[in-house]
């Protein structure tokens, strides 16, 4: 790879962990996308972007925990039947013609609901959710990162907001956490793979770095309420896309 490829996909990797971090996201579906279009090879590509992936949400979610943006008890509500369900699914692989139409969708629908004007719930009416509900949903999600190769934030986070659980910038933090805990699992259950990492992966994981750098000191406390909403819905928007059209 030269010098002029690895440039280039380092300040797309910065600028994409901008955005996503911004929302507390790690970047992972971003990184995949960038890659593709670089032609990097299929085996780099997935552990590239779980490396990614834990650099930026763990500094992500140390920021927003730091700054008390965070919901122990939310996050763990989720956490705790995602993990091990994360580590189940990422040792599977389901045919990309089915899920990817299907999350894209899926994530659309979340757009355009955070980016349309009607007040969501959780901007007034705070509750979080009983056990019942929030295990089998987090076990849900975490099988749901693990089939997609992603921490799930992306899933989380606008199911939390859409439901009124937490207010934008907690849920930003624990969706950090989330994702996470979620691509830690992901990496421990793909160790074979990380032979396949490139020499260029320490330039990507600077940028990435950087980009969440960047990203967390809006996110955390200089973007209103509101605006943080659009952003996710961009960024949902975008995600989405990517499932349905690459």
């Amino acid at each position: 790879m030269d010098i002029t490829t690895i440039v280039l996909i380092a300040g797309l990797i910065c600028l994409a962990a901008a955005l996503y971090t911004s929302i507390g996201h790690g970047g992972a579906s971003a990184y995949l996308a960038i890659m593709a279009l670089f032609a990097v090879p299929a085996a780099t590509m997935k552990p590239t972007a779980l490396v990614l992936n834990l650099i930026a949400s763990a500094l992500t979610a140390a920021r927003f925990i730091r700054a008390g943006q965070f919901n122990p008890r939310l996050f763990w509500m989720f956490a705790i039947p995602a993990i091990p369900m994360a580590f189940l699914g990422g040792r599977f692989a389901l045919p990309p013609e089915y899920y990817r139409p299907l999350v894209g969708i899926v994530l659309w629908a979340a757009a355009a609901r955070l980016l349309w004007s009607k007040p969501l719930p959780c901007l007034f009416d705070v509750r979080a959710p009983s056990l019942r509900i929030a295990v089998p949903t987090g076990a849900g999600l975490g099988l749901l990162a693990g089939l997609t190769g992603t921490g799930g934030g992306i899933f989380l986070s606008p199911l939390i907001l859409l439901l009124g659980w937490e207010e934008p910038r907690k849920t930003s933090g624990v969706a950090a956490a989330f994702i996470l805990a979620n691509s830690a699992a992901g990496l421990a259950g793909a160790l074979p793979s990380l032979r396949h990492l490139s020499p260029e992966l320490p330039w990507f994981a600077g940028a990435s770095l950087v980009g969440a750098v960047i990203g967390t000191s809006f996110g955390v406390s200089r973007l209103p309420r509101p605006v943080l909403l659009q952003v996710l819905g961009v960024v949902l928007t975008i995600a989405g896309a990517k499932l349905i059209f690459t």
